[in-house]
Order: structure tokens, then C-alpha cells, then sequence
């Protein structure tokens, strides 16, 4: 599904329950560029769930490679960028699902061939 205003390509919980904050993480988050790869976490699809639980906004994400030399500078630019985003606490969370070229925006990769 192409992203729209009304459908994320990567819909995320916020998006129904705070779409203001859902909008304003989003755009913050495309600002975290992994400098190896040179495209944003939004478009390399390693965000994979934002929430916001009592107060605090919850976001779960995965690295390209378990041992990205980046990852923790990546775990902790998205964290500040979405506490600035949404104008909340952020609470970053590394998930164990592995990455996969599937999980990019459409024509994200096409530099890279995928």
C-alpha cells in the first residue's frame, strides 16, 4: 500500500489513538539516517511500532544487521528525535525480528537495487 494522509505504509497504533503525535513522531524520526546506508529509519521500515502508554511515547525498532556499529547512536537519535516529535517522553525498544528489504518504503531501495 503507497503511503497516504489517511494510511501510513507502516501504520503504527499512534496513528489511531494520537494521529497529531503519530504525524509529528513520523517526521521527526525521518531526520535519524543511518549514515551507512544513507536513507532515514522511516524508509528503511526499522521503526516498527509506536504507541504511547501513560504518557510516554513507546517505539519499537530494529537495525538493518544485528551488530549495526551504528545501532546504538541510531537507538538513541530516534529516541530524542520522537521525544521532539511528539513533545513527550520517548522510551526506545530493540526488537529481535530480523530486518528484511521488504520492510522499506516503496522506492526507497531502488539505489540499492532492491
Amino acid at each position: 500500500m503507497a503511503e497516504t494522509e489517511t494510511a501510513p505504509a507502516n501504520a503504527w497504533e499512534i496513528d489511531s489513538t494520537d494521529p497529531k503525535a503519530a504525524e509529528g513522531v513520523r517526521a521527526a524520526l525521518r531526520e535519524v539516517v543511518d549514515p551507512e546506508i544513507g536513507l532515514n529509519v522511516i524508509e528503511l521500515g526499522l521503526v516498527r511500532e509506536v504507541r504511547e502508554n501513560e504518557g510516554e511515547i513507546q517505539v519499537r525498532m530494529i537495525l538493518t544487521t544485528p551488530f549495526c556499529p551504528y545501532g546504538p547512536a541510531l537507538l538513541e537519535m530516534a529516541r530524542v528525535k520522537a521525544e521532539e516529535g511528539a513533545g513527550k517522553p520517548a522510551r526506545i525498544e530493540l526488537g529481535i525480528e530480523m530486518w528484511d528489504p521488504s520492510y522499506m518504503e516503496e522506492g526507497a531501495g531502488a539505489a540499492w537495487g532492491f
